[in-house]
């Protein structure tokens, strides 16, 4: 069935087992068009980037894009120029196997850092890969670029347009080193819009501010985080620009719909929190408040404890070095107000707030007062599973 990145039309993909990880699950995925196609990608702002990210970077500034590769288990970061080498090659192999040059592929790893590419292994992944390509393979290929996730993350998306059905499909991973900076963890999009590269890039850019760049599990950011989009253009035809609107809606309803499976898949991540933060001094300081208190340990962890416990929301905020004025400050919780003017409010239906605390997603809304500015974002919670899950991940 044509799931996720094969939903579009114009796309194969596959998802096999190269023996990367030791756990013998799928490890190696490909995605390809038809044909090269207009593409965009963002990526880590993180000064070690992964040679991947180095690679892909110079690759998809060469314009349009054949396919991507992507293996998992290996992130192939911190690797010098070694590490370069070999996604380089991943790049070369999978750009021989498709007939299109080299510079057309991007690639992407993602797992432990600092361990060489088993090359070895990786290059009859590959090829086994390539073999398998299929307009069926969307499935395998979200599975085969998994690590520590629960479960394969996909989403699709259609919309009616002058030029008839659009459609727009993704694959992503992502559960621990969650804290986007422009990219966030793997995720490849694919839609059979005939978006130029223009449309392309300012789809996707504007589709992961809103969504992949408003997420948070761990305040951890990744060397390897990748985000692509392809559109192969098999609707063929000029899109009007009211088009162009549900096309680019479609983008950000797949993207959110992702970030919104990472987020919930966080390392053992019992319930999210879904922040909204309003009257700060601008735009900015209300998203670097946002993240503040959502990522402070004590936060995430009365989150998991379905602990409506909003003094550690103020005692938070009190350290973001942002415009704060305790006097100002408002919290309501599940759209019961607990703090107003900084001090507990009296008369709280206390059973509506612990039934509200204790809902998957818990809605937490923050005023400061202060000024217009205003941010949402999502994070997970902080559970015991968490830190066993990361205690121990190289060994």
């Amino acid at each position: 069935m044509a799931v996720g990145v094969t939903f579009p039309r114009g796309f194969v993909a596959a998802g096999v087992t190269a023996g990367i990880k030791a756990s013998g699950r799928p490890d190696v995925a490909i995605v390809a068009a038809s044909q090269s196609v207009p593409a965009a990608a963002v990526f880590t702002r993180s000064a070690t980037a992964a040679p991947p990210v180095i690679v892909s970077r110079a690759h998809i500034a060469e314009g349009t894009i054949r396919a991507i590769v992507i293996s998992s288990g290996n992130a192939n970061a911190a690797t010098g120029t070694p590490g370069q080498r070999d996604a380089e090659r991943m790049a070369a192999l999978v750009a021989a196997g498709l007939g299109c040059k080299a510079e057309q592929v991007l690639v992407a790893s993602t797992g432990v850092i600092g361990v060489p590419l088993p090359m070895h292994l990786v290059e009859p992944g590959i090829e086994q890969a390539l073999a398998a390509l299929s307009d069926a393979g969307g499935a395998d290929a979200a599975v085969a670029i998994t690590t520590t996730d629960a479960a394969p993350k996909l989403a699709e998306r259609q919309v009616d347009t002058s030029l008839g059905s659009i459609r727009v499909g993704g694959i992503a991973k992502g559960a621990g080193m969650i804290r986007p900076d422009l990219g966030t963890m793997i995720a490849v999009l694919t839609t059979d819009a005939a978006l130029d590269p223009s449309q392309t890039e300012d789809a996707l850019r504007a589709a992961v501010e809103r969504t992949f760049n408003c997420i948070t599990v761990d305040g951890c950011t990744s060397t390897s985080d990748t985000v692509a989009l392809l559109a192969s253009g098999v609707c063929a035809g000029v899109l009007t620009s009211d088009d162009v609107i549900l096309v680019n809606a479609a983008i950000q309803a797949v993207c959110e719909d992702l970030a919104l499976q990472i987020v919930r898949d966080g390392e053992g991540a019992h319930r999210i929190a879904h922040w909204t933060v309003t009257g700060a001094k601008d735009a900015a300081e209300a998203r670097t408040i946002a993240y503040a208190v959502a990522e402070a340990q004590l936060v995430r962890c009365a989150l998991n404890g379905g602990d409506p416990n909003w003094g550690r929301i103020v005692a938070a905020l009190g350290v973001t070095g942002c415009a704060v004025v305790a006097e100002r400050i408002e919290i309501t919780l599940g759209g019961h107000t607990l703090c107003r003017e900084g001090m507990a409010v009296e008369h709280v239906d206390t059973a509506a707030v612990n039934v509200a605390a204790a809902r998957e997603t818990v809605e937490i809304g923050i005023d400061l007062g202060v000024g217009t500015g205003t941010a949402s974002i999502w994070a997970s919670d902080l559970s015991k599973l968490y830190v066993e899950l990361n205690a121990d991940y190289t060994t």
